[in-house]
């Protein structure tokens, strides 16, 4: 039951980090095409394609000639995306806290 609540949840948190790894590997070896990152990231080349048609789409990279290259939104993003994640850690804290604190009440409520 737990593996399907949260599998939609993994599932995104994978692209994510899936994500960030094809920036910073372009970043690092720009400009770069999708069978040097594939080789790079240990990482399909198929799945190095869409992750890097969806960072072309929000602007985050750009395809030339020579492969792909990293756009003047790197920085931005990565500091939107790395104050994002601290919300979602507090978040997951939160209701980490509230299940022991209801844990806790029930294990109270049998003695």
């Amino acid at each position: 039951m737990t593996g399907e609540m949260l599998s939609g949840t993994m599932d995104e948190l994978d692209l994510i980090e899936r994500h960030i790894l094809m920036l910073n590997a372009t970043k690092e070896n720009q400009p770069v095409g999708i069978i040097r990152l594939s080789e790079l990231t240990g990482i399909p080349k198929h799945k190095v394609r869409y992750s890097l048609r969806l960072l072309e789409r929000d602007g985050l990279i750009v395809a030339t000639p020579d492969g792909a290259m990293v756009t003047d939104g790197y920085d931005a993003f990565m500091k939107d995306i790395s104050e994002r994640l601290v919300t979602v850690v507090d978040r997951v804290n939160e209701i980490r806290e509230r299940i022991a604190e209801d844990t806790h009440a029930d294990t109270d409520g049998n003695k």
